[in-house]
């Protein structure tokens, strides 16, 4: 069967072949309690996070490189991934957090189907997604929490390959955000959608178009997550630009713009989370 998952379309036979995100099947290189996620997604227990194997988007300053390049981790089944699961909500996880889902969302989809977790299943994305796909595994996510790294496609051109990169986060984006934002009485997220940007060195200028985007289009509840923590690494040798973190200034103009805007939840993060110290140990 020709692979048509994500926008890539890449027709590779993933059952002899790796495709463009560079697996065959489920890989997992660490599942366990995410103690860093938004507030409402760590909350209190941590997030029950399981980090796929492999990427189709393939950002040259991903902090996850050695597992979204598919170096790391361990192939499983959808049985054994349902397994999985299953210990982080005894282990107490307040959601169980599927980070790069969207070139193994069928298998994901079967593993959710053997049991559906007592707990919020979140879907956490890169935004480069095809709505096709999300419809099918939809009704077994409950919370969304995509991307949207760039407006520009010289930027998603340069830096993951993509041109059409805001082309199909935007549809996919506008399609996450139509789930009904909800919390509990202690303020977890039991349903909705979280937008995240990050912020890059000398980008600036974009995220500003990012966030008018998200402001003009998103419901107002859907909350936005303005990231700091951009970390020098992946495979930034032939961009000299990125080999810095962000300065407090580029973070400033951002977090202004996003203030002037008045976005109803506002999520930000301190200069102290652009550290290698919070990035995990693959280890599965």
């Amino acid at each position: 069967m020709e692979c048509r998952l994500c926008p890539v379309a890449c027709g590779a036979d993933r059952e002899k072949t790796p495709g463009r995100c560079g697996v065959k099947g489920l890989t997992v290189a660490k599942y366990y309690l995410h103690p860093y996620e938004e507030p409402p997604i760590s909350h209190r227990n941590g997030s029950g996070t399981v980090f796929f194997g492999g990427c189709s988007l393939r950002c040259v300053f991903c902090q996850n490189y050695e597992v979204s390049r598919a170096r790391r981790g361990k192939e499983v089944s959808p049985t054994e991934l349902s397994d999985i699961f299953a210990q982080l909500e005894e282990m107490g996880a307040d959601n169980i957090n599927l980070v790069t889902p969207d070139h193994v969302s069928d298998l994901i989809l079967e593993a959710l189907s053997l049991r559906r977790p007592g707990i919020p299943v979140v879907y956490n994305s890169s935004g480069y997604g095809l709505v096709s796909a999300l419809e099918r595994i939809d009704p077994y996510i409950d919370v969304y929490l995509p991307d949207l790294k760039f407006c520009s496609p010289a930027l998603s051109e340069r830096y993951t390959g993509r041109k059409d990169y805001f082309e199909r986060a935007a549809e996919a984006v506008a399609f996450m955000a139509k789930k009904p934002v909800s919390y509990d009485e202690t303020g977890k997220m039991l349903s909705g959608c979280i937008v995240r940007h990050l912020v890059l060195p000398m980008c600036t200028s974009d995220s500003l178009k990012v966030l008018d985007f998200l402001k003009e289009t998103l419901p107002k509840e859907v909350p936005i997550s303005l990231m700091r923590q951009y970390t020098p690494m992946g495979e930034i040798a032939g961009f000299p630009e990125l080999n810095r973190p962000i300065t407090a200034r580029e973070y400033r103009r951002v977090l202004d713009h996003a203030e002037a805007l008045g976005f109803e939840t506002l999520f930000t993060q301190e200069k102290e989370s652009a550290q290698k110290a919070f990035i995990p140990t693959w280890d599965f």
